[in-house]
């Protein structure tokens, strides 16, 4: 396979300003503004910057030299700094609220600096799960209540990426996640190859089991590049980093064979959907199940999530602009 091109961090520098100004517009436009957006602003920029940053070439080798695994416990500083800001900038938080935060930010970093070695333990799927399960059962959503919720989603998101991020790929080093920014020809041919096979399948599959409905052009095109941006850092790439990069990376590990945890992961996938639009909506569940083994095997197949978060993205982009 052709040696691929990853992200540069200047690039990523110049994608996050344009992000962030994007944003502090936005707000403006909105009419929010004063102290309490500028808080706001610099909470989603300083966990923006921590799911950025760690993908583009060499960034991660340089922390890790950096900050050793021991030392690595220090990133749980900017994350809970991130939430300080927000909460007395914005004069939302309570004594609750910043118990749960340092729960979610500590427990998960605790259990991961119990375990040394490349072999999956106990102690990494319980910290998995301490991320992942607050996140899904909207317990963070308390925690972002200003500007009129609108934040609360994305500052979840990012919360828990943040978390994750320094758990698992700078306290724990686990190998083999594929946190990269990166592609090549050989990548591109894969992603449009699981595109095309879950197009094949879960499109006619969803109509029949009256799942999806045909209704192109009900959602403007004006608002595509904003939904696509959104889709990609708020739900594919976060999505492929937990269920490929950690959690079938580590499965795969676990049971020795890379099949199994693939179809393990896939399953979890699915029913991680199951909730979505009423339980039990077991027809989401199934289609993605099946959507997750092709984002699995192209995550298997490239070496990264970023491949595997294209094909999530375009099916995701697919299924807003024409289905609903």
């Amino acid at each position: 396979m052709p040696a691929s091109r990853q992200l540069r961090l200047h690039s990523a520098f110049i994608l996050f300003l344009v992000v962030i100004l994007s944003a502090v517009f936005y707000g403006i436009w909105l009419g929010y503004g004063g102290r309490a957006l500028a808080c706001a602003l610099i909470a989603l920029a300083v966990l923006f910057a921590g799911e950025l940053f760690p993908a583009t070439a060499n960034f991660t080798l340089a922390i890790q030299r950096v900050l050793p695994s021991s030392a690595a416990w220090l990133l749980a500083v900017p994350i809970l700094a991130a939430y300080g800001v927000y909460a007395v900038g914005t004069g939302r938080s309570s004594a609750w609220h910043w118990f749960v935060a340092g729960a979610f930010t500590l427990v998960p970093l605790a259990l991961l600096s119990l375990r040394g070695g490349q072999s999956p333990g106990w102690t990494d799927y319980l910290a998995l799960i301490a991320i992942a399960l607050p996140v899904k059962l909207h317990w963070l959503a308390q925690l972002w209540p200003y500007p009129d919720a609108r934040l609360k989603y994305a500052l979840t998101v990012l919360f828990a990426m943040n978390v994750a991020i320094a758990g698992f790929i700078f306290i724990r080093k686990l190998d083999g996640v594929g946190y990269s920014l990166s592609w090549s020809v050989n990548q591109g041919i894969v992603v449009l190859g699981a595109i095309v096979v879950i197009a094949a399948v879960d499109i006619p599959a969803g109509m029949a089991l009256h799942f999806l409905r045909w209704a192109a052009g009900h959602v403007p095109l004006k608002s595509l590049p904003a939904t696509i941006f959104g889709i990609f850092f708020f739900t594919a790439w976060p999505e492929e980093f937990v269920f490929r990069g950690l959690l079938q990376n580590m499965l795969s590990r676990t049971m020795k064979n890379e099949n199994a945890g693939l179809i393990a992961a896939s399953v979890i996938f699915g029913l991680a959907h199951i909730a979505n639009g009423g339980f039990p909506n077991w027809r989401y569940a199934l289609l993605a199940t099946f959507a997750g083994l092709c984002y699995g095997f192209t995550w298997r197949k490239t070496g990264n999530i970023f491949a595997a978060a294209l094909v999530h993205t375009t099916v995701d982009i697919i299924w807003h602009m024409l289905f609903v």
